[in-house]
């Protein structure tokens, strides 16, 4: 896709009313340090339109960004940041079960993964629990730059194993600083989207 014009558009926190949406939506999870900011910036080609924290953790709302009237990118709070309060914790994953059941136009999960170590707990738990949305979640596995290239593989099956990932799952190695994996997301987003027009139609 050709980024023409990108919008923060709806922000929701935990008492808002979540939209009702017309265009499809592709969602993405991931640990509160895992460079999710970083990704959607680089698929938006924009340097700090998701703002990235030095405090991981403190993103508390659901961001919508439309992409050129065509599409939302749905950027989920992250979890697993130990200085966050329980409360804060339980609020957070109350808000993004209601948007993964309430979504009438939610096509996609993509769940970010550090490429670097194995699945936490915390990953584990989310992929599951994404399992259980009826979603089956796309890996992204960030921070590729850290690795030589002899190494990406071995830590690609090190992910697929450590999360019990079916053999056809998509697993996308991606680096935030030199875009590499960025064009590969783009063209299954648009596959997705391709085919969530061909369902409107067939309705």
């Amino acid at each position: 896709m050709v980024i023409k014009q990108v919008e923060l558009e709806i922000v929701c926190g935990v008492t808002s009313r979540l939209p009702e949406n017309t265009l499809p939506e592709i969602a993405f999870a991931g640990k509160s340090n895992v460079g999710k900011s970083s990704l959607i910036n680089a698929l938006m080609n924009r340097k700090s339109l998701a703002r990235i924290s030095s405090q991981p953790g403190k993103t508390q709302t659901i961001n919508f960004y439309n992409i050129n009237h065509a599409m939302y990118l749905v950027d989920l709070p992250g979890y697993g940041y130990t200085k966050i309060a329980e409360s804060v914790k339980k609020t957070w994953s109350v808000m993004i079960e209601k948007y993964l059941h309430t979504s009438k136009q939610l096509k996609a999960v993509f769940l970010l993964i550090d490429i670097r170590h194995d699945p936490s707990a915390n990953d584990k738990m989310m992929y599951e629990w994404i399992l259980h949305q009826g979603y089956e979640p796309i890996i992204i596995a960030t921070k590729l730059d850290k690795l030589k290239p002899s190494q990406v593989q071995k830590h690609v099956q090190a992910i697929r194993k450590g999360l019990n990932m079916k053999s056809d799952a998509y697993v996308f190695p991606f680096s935030a600083l030199n875009k590499k994996g960025r064009e590969e997301i783009w063209e299954y987003m648009d596959l997705l989207l391709d085919g969530a027009k061909d369902s409107e139609i067939e309705e």
